[in-house]
């Protein structure tokens, strides 16, 4: 009975087979090539729009909160902030003069000022310190 039903089964496979694959024949001298070329442009399209999605990294844009309590530990003045901020926008000395009103050789002081309570010997290491802390945005 098994076998039988085994036979069966194989032989209906066998034609919906077949059915399909002259429904397919058809279909493919029904439609034009272009249409053909379009779908896979469209289906590559939206793949690579998914893949971009899922690939490109989502950044969060957080809300940038002082922290008070690090510019109170390193004792860091407000005009230190100041020239600790403009240095982040990547101001020369002359620039961050300018824009507080004060001389380069003052910047300059407080540069040596915001370099020894950041512990660091460069400006740029005095950037990155500074955004770990949370002190420049």
């Amino acid at each position: 009975m098994k076998k039988k039903m085994f036979i069966y089964a194989c032989g209906l496979a066998v034609l919906a087979l077949g059915l399909n694959w002259l429904e397919y024949k058809y279909f493919i001298k029904a439609v034009p090539t272009q249409a053909y070329v379009m779908l896979l442009g469209v289906g590559f399209t939206a793949l690579g729009f998914w893949l971009g999605a899922i690939l490109t990294a989502q950044t969060r844009t957080e809300k940038f909160e002082l922290n008070t309590a690090a510019i109170k530990s390193l004792k860091i003045t407000k005009r230190e902030t100041i020239v600790l901020t403009l240095l982040g926008t990547g101001s020369s000395n002359k620039e961050i003069a300018r824009s507080m009103g004060v001389s380069p050789n003052t910047v300059k002081t407080h540069m040596a000022h915001l370099f020894e309570k950041l512990q660091v010997s460069k400006r740029i290491h005095a950037v990155q310190k500074a955004k770990l802390l949370h002190l420049i945005p």
